[in-house]
């Protein structure tokens, strides 16, 4: 359809268009229901758009055809109705219309109107790319690249969505950039990656505005260069991209290569944990804690940390135990404590498995039992968590949970003296002291062979 240059311009052709279209005539039917989508020299009128479309598809205009089906997906102008949809994209396939077929694929892919079928919304794809349609090559080459409706196959899927590129794709340069980066059909090349990030961000692509921004920081391809990527990462946070406001936020919190603003990361830190972003809410939820770039507030902190925490972040899920224990803000709560706790211990959070182990061992918000928090212990000190190493050796020394073993109470307890622990500096004395020379070069030996397998 032509561009017009003036309001005058399009009331004419709208009234040129609705005579012709009257008269029955299936290209001015079409062009006048563009019009009404449009709003273009008469106020926008979805339904009358969709009668003009039927009216043009009756006539089998493929074009109209498709349109129609698109109008019966969203549910503009008609109430929504996928098997319609499906109905009228299949009538405009039959004439060929490569973007009906890309729609077909979508139909199948989604499973609207038909049996979600990968196999056939590949062959739809497939048919519509051959045809020389961007979108379309791009949808396949992602297939491709997933190894959906066929075996995974990253050469294939490269070479697709370089044709979609080289036509402007922004999506297609995006993941071809993507594929560029992770090395998958092709040799993992970070100046091409780059390239292609920088083509999609200058069609003002938000992801791939994140991804140069990341290039920038990291020196992916390029010189590193803050200010760059703290310019890209802007521009792409203020598309409401959650991952490039959260990227700001820590740039702006640590003085990451722009001048160190904790109000304005709080800004944009608040900006995506609204979005949903996990690691923003956990974030927020540490500088409402700590009072920082905000005043301290602590039943705030709580709510982010437990947004954070409900989608299954470990360290939200240890702080919020932490603030339960303690009763930071809120009632102090053990059980509660001790169920945060677990679920971040589950994800191997070493600071939990070693706070869980302290509630086994004390019976505070669960039974007491001295073998769970002997085996809490261990997985935090098998991690290198200096407190669980102390408290593995006590077990150890007291024959708490397992029998008595002066050996390996000192080899737990020097590992934690070593590490700095005042208390373990001061334990290891009075347990060497109890021992044989015999029992002491042992244990000094076990603690070397410890380190070094650690080290390996």
């Amino acid at each position: 359809m032509k561009q017009y240059s003036s309001a005058r311009d399009s009331q004419d052709s709208y009234h040129w268009f609705r005579a012709s279209a009257e008269q029955g005539n299936a290209y001015a039917q079409f062009n006048l229901a563009l019009m009404c989508k449009q709003g273009l020299g008469a106020p926008r009128d979805d339904a009358t758009a969709c009668g003009w479309l039927r009216l043009a598809a009756l006539q089998g205009l493929a074009f109209a055809q498709n349109h129609l089906g698109a109008m019966y997906h969203n549910g503009r102008g008609v109430a929504r109705d996928d098997a319609e949809a499906v109905c009228w994209f299949r009538r405009a396939d039959l004439q060929g219309d490569a973007s009906a077929q890309q729609n077909l694929g979508l139909m199948y892919r989604q499973g609207r109107g038909v049996v979600r079928n990968r196999e056939l919304a590949l062959a739809w794809f497939c048919r519509a790319a051959e045809q020389g349609v961007a979108s379309a090559q791009t949808l396949l080459g992602d297939a491709y690249a997933r190894g959906h409706g066929a075996r995974r196959n990253y050469p294939l899927a490269l070479a697709w969505l370089r044709k979609a590129a080289m036509q402007g794709d922004a999506t297609a340069q995006l993941q071809l950039g993507l594929m560029y980066r992770r090395g998958q059909g092709a040799a993992r090349n970070d100046a091409q990656a780059l390239a292609w990030f920088r083509q999609a961000a200058a069609q003002g692509h938000a992801v791939a505005q994140r991804q140069l921004g990341v290039a920038y920081a990291q020196g992916r391809g390029v010189a590193a260069d803050q200010l760059r990527a703290y310019a890209w990462l802007s521009r792409a946070a203020e598309q409401d991209d959650s991952d490039a406001q959260f990227n700001l936020g820590v740039m702006l919190a640590n003085g990451r290569g722009v001048a160190r603003d904790e109000a304005r990361a709080f800004w944009w830190y608040q900006r995506a944990a609204e979005a949903g972003h996990m690691m923003a809410q956990y974030n927020l939820g540490g500088m409402y804690a700590h009072g920082r770039g905000v005043q301290r507030d602590a039943g705030r902190a709580l709510a982010w940390y437990r947004q954070a925490a409900e989608q299954g972040a470990a360290n939200a899920q240890f702080n919020v135990g932490v603030i339960y224990a303690n009763g930071h803000g809120v009632t102090r709560d053990e059980a509660r404590a001790a169920a945060w706790y677990r679920s971040a211990a589950d994800q191997g959070d070493a600071s939990a498995q070693n706070n869980l182990g302290v509630m086994y061992a004390n019976g505070q918000g669960v039974p007491k039992d001295d073998g769970q928090a002997l085996d809490w212990y261990r997985r935090a000190a098998e991690q290198g968590h200096t407190l669980a190493r102390f408290n593995l050796g006590g077990m150890y020394h007291g024959g708490r949970g397992v029998a008595r073993d002066p050996v390996l109470a000192y080899m737990w307890i020097a590992l934690a003296a070593d590490a700095g622990d005042d208390a373990a500096r001061g334990k290891r004395k009075l347990v060497a002291a109890q021992l044989t020379a015999e029992q002491l070069a042992a244990a000094q030996s076990q603690a070397r062979r410890w380190r070094v397998a650690r080290r390996a």
